[in-house]
């Protein structure tokens, strides 16, 4: 299994992070790639773009190559954690609708090769997203809670309820029966990345899979351990900046300390992350998917908030206040690891580990 990028080296890409079959048309993920994405800054439009060049380039999870695609998304997210959260979602549907146990009209929503993608799935109080079918046809009313990029995206796939549970649909966000909030997003981290509340109204829809598929299916897990990727690979970049610091002076025994606990955190998640990835690959599904996503992202989140801590004891004020892309990257990955929730997700690692019946060490 290729290996992925250690937090001292370059993440590894090009014919390694190739899709299955060989090369496709516009050739590998290579590191031109990362040098475009580290130019994008907080540009959407432009990211938008770039995620629909390098999207199709990369693996979908459980091709056998997922240790490749996660080794990208930590590429991306150790140059850019901003950049590395607009293409997971886009990647996490291209794989959905791949993995669709039926064709999905597509055509419906106008939805082409040239389409960008977002997954909607978050539920809220106050807020409900309906799934209406009238002779045949679908359409989705109500309103959808933390819609990310939604007024930027072409399209996105969003669950709905429906009379038989919650559906995952396809729809057109561009039509005016489709009104994304602009706000409230007042977060320092992630500013770009609007995540708010829309509106539909009547909005044309098409169905993908039948009720409650969506959660069931093995994807679900292993979308949740791509997002840990990213979360380790934005760590990856802060332990690069502690260690060029490191570099530049001669560090003492506290300094070395930061970057030796540093060190252990980053390898440890690498290593879950690469044994969830052969995981994907043998095809584990149901509890057991769910099990190994539950450990990769709690190990992973816990790796994030280590190297988060050991980078700001060991490095101080300095580069926050005057190293932009630093800064940013701080508040951007504050913000997206917050998607793991913490002890709660812990106790349901724990309800797992339990109902599974067989004791793991």
């Amino acid at each position: 299994m290729p290996a992925l990028p250690h937090a001292h080296q370059s993440p590894a890409v090009g014919a390694s992070l190739a899709a299955p079959g060989g090369a496709t048309p516009g050739g590998p993920f290579t590191v031109d790639d990362l040098d475009a994405a580290r130019r994008l800054g907080t540009d959407v439009p432009a990211t938008i773009a770039w995620v629909a060049d390098v999207a199709p380039r990369l693996p979908l999870p459980g091709s056998g190559h997922t240790a490749d695609l996660w080794s990208a998304l930590a590429a991306v997210a150790a140059v850019d954690v901003g950049v590395a959260r607009t293409l997971e979602p886009h990647l996490d549907a291209l794989a959905i609708l791949a993995q669709a146990p039926g064709p999905v009209g597509l055509d419906v929503v106008d939805a082409g090769e040239a389409a960008t993608w977002g997954v909607f799935a978050a539920e809220g109080p106050g807020a409900r997203l309906e799934a209406i079918s009238t002779d045949g046809d679908w359409s989705l009313t109500g309103t959808k809670p933390w819609c990310s990029l939604a007024a930027d995206l072409s399209h996105a796939l969003v669950t709905a309820w429906t009379d038989a549970g919650r559906r995952l649909f396809a729809v057109d966000l561009r039509p005016s029966s489709v009104v994304p909030a602009e706000g409230p997003w007042v977060a320092r981290g992630l500013a770009q990345v609007v995540s708010a509340s829309v509106r539909f109204d009547a909005a044309p829809a098409v169905p993908v899979g039948a009720a409650g598929w969506y959660l069931e299916r093995p994807g679900f897990a292993w979308g949740g351990i791509g997002v840990a990727a990213c979360w380790w690979g934005g760590a990856v970049g802060l332990a690069r900046t502690l260690w060029d610091a490191l570099g530049r002076r001669e560090p003492d025994q506290l300094a070395l300390a930061h970057l030796g606990t540093v060190d252990a955190a980053l390898c440890a998640a690498r290593a879950v992350l690469a044994e969830a990835a052969d995981a994907v690959d043998a095809g584990r599904d149901g509890a057991v998917a769910a099990l190994v996503a539950r450990r990769a992202r709690s190990v992973v989140a816990d790796a994030v908030e280590e190297v988060q801590r050991r980078c700001a004891h060991a490095l101080g004020p300095g580069p926050l206040s005057t190293d932009e892309e630093f800064a940013r990257r701080v508040a951007d990955l504050g913000l997206y690891v917050r998607q793991h929730h913490a002890e709660r997700d812990q106790a349901a690692l724990g309800r797992d580990l339990l109902a599974a019946g067989e004791r793991p060490w």
